[in-house]
């Protein structure tokens, strides 16, 4: 099996394709420079969003994998808007509609336990490893087409990367501040009921 890897991380997933033999090219480019013919393709931190004609040439063998647990922080840096929104936190797997992040799940790992001391750079570091790991368990089942997807329940939430700009630049350590001191100062941003 040919697959395409759209990444800048492939090191997190090429293992899992490595131990069946399968063949990957990685690219971060837009799709029109993709090879012609692959038998699926896996996104992950991908920035383009992928349209027609290539979903329906590839329907069904697109995944993204997502920093979040989805509906929950669709879009742009759901590992940040986690904490400061107090959302669920974890990884999803899901296919690639016309929408962003709004393909059904295939499947989740939320993570609820943290080592403590948490940064945004660790937690973000922490979740790249759930994603790889949650790939590599489940790649036989993608690669085979049986798998099962479920539809998100709920809206959710979404977040351009533009969200964010105005809340990083007070962050005492940028991407090194501890994710306490993020949700601490969400919980004080959100309107309280009365």
């Amino acid at each position: 099996m040919k697959v395409l890897l759209l990444t800048p991380r492939p090191k997190l997933l090429t293992p899992a394709l490595i131990s069946v033999d399968d063949e990957y090219e990685v690219s971060m480019a837009t799709p029109d420079t993709w090879p012609e013919e692959v038998d699926f393709i896996v996104s992950f931190g991908y920035r383009h969003i992928i349209k027609e004609p290539y979903l329906s040439r590839y329907e069904g063998r697109i995944i993204n994998i997502h920093q979040s647990i989805l509906p929950w922080n669709r879009g742009s840096d759901p590992n940040f808007w986690s904490w400061f929104d107090g959302t669920p936190k974890g990884v999803s797997i899901h296919l690639v509609d016309e929408g962003l992040d709004t393909g059904d799940c295939i499947m989740q790992l939320q993570v609820s336990r943290w080592r403590g001391g948490e940064t945004l750079r660790t937690s973000y570091d922490f979740l790249n490893q759930c994603a790889s790991q949650l790939f590599a368990l489940e790649w036989g089942r993608f690669r085979s087409g049986r798998f099962f997807t479920v539809p998100k329940d709920g809206e959710g939430s979404y977040h351009r990367a533009s969200d964010k700009d105005e809340y990083m630049s007070i962050l005492p350590l940028g991407w090194d501040t501890p994710v306490e001191i993020i949700a601490n100062f969400g919980a004080s941003r959100r309107v309280k009921p009365n």
